[in-house]
């Protein structure tokens, strides 16, 4: 689950970029014809680690992109990059979708499709090897993607917690 020690306290810093991941039109059918509303799903972040998503619905597409934005800013989180890359190989699933994460050498590019491509270039990661499996469903693949980078721990991180060096624990 996403943990509450990497939540971002304040937005008003922060230069966030919106990428739009996707819209669904629904219907509602009622006595006098069809109603039709949409729904936009968003990611933002500053492409230095600092990632969120939001869900806007509304009548009109500009005003479920813009109620997506807000939602977005409310529930950013840290992400620890590495050299442009992420720092482990990290797993996840939201519903039925299932991803994959993983480290990939400089030059490389963001090797992942649709939605997860969308938050892996919000969150500024340049260089990653990303499978997803089961459900193509956005929705559920940039949950489960912000997910696997909510567990993401970095180097640092990792050697505090163990009271050891940084240079140990690549060794080790």
């Amino acid at each position: 689950m996403v943990g509450t020690s990497n939540r971002v306290k304040s937005t008003n810093d922060l230069e966030l970029k919106d990428r739009l991941v996707a819209i669904n039109r629904v219907t509602k059918v009622t006595k006098g014809g069809r109603t039709f509303s949409f729904a936009a799903i968003v990611v933002v972040g500053n492409e230095d680690g600092i990632i969120g998503w939001g869900l806007g619905k509304a009548g009109e597409v500009t005003t479920a992109i813009a109620k997506g934005v807000e939602a977005a800013k409310k529930n950013l989180i840290k992400v620890p990059i590495h050299k442009g890359t992420i720092p482990h190989e990290q797993v996840a699933k939201f519903g039925g979708a299932q991803v994959f994460l993983k480290p990939a050498t400089a030059g490389t590019g963001v090797k992942a499709g649709g939605a997860m491509r969308a938050v892996l270039e919000s969150v500024g990661v340049t260089d990653v090897l990303a499978k997803s499996k089961g459900s193509s469903n956005p929705h559920n693949l940039v949950k489960a993607t912000i997910e696997a980078l909510a567990e993401m721990r970095s180097p640092f991180m990792v050697a505090q917690n163990r009271g050891i060096s940084v240079e140990k624990v690549f060794k080790g």
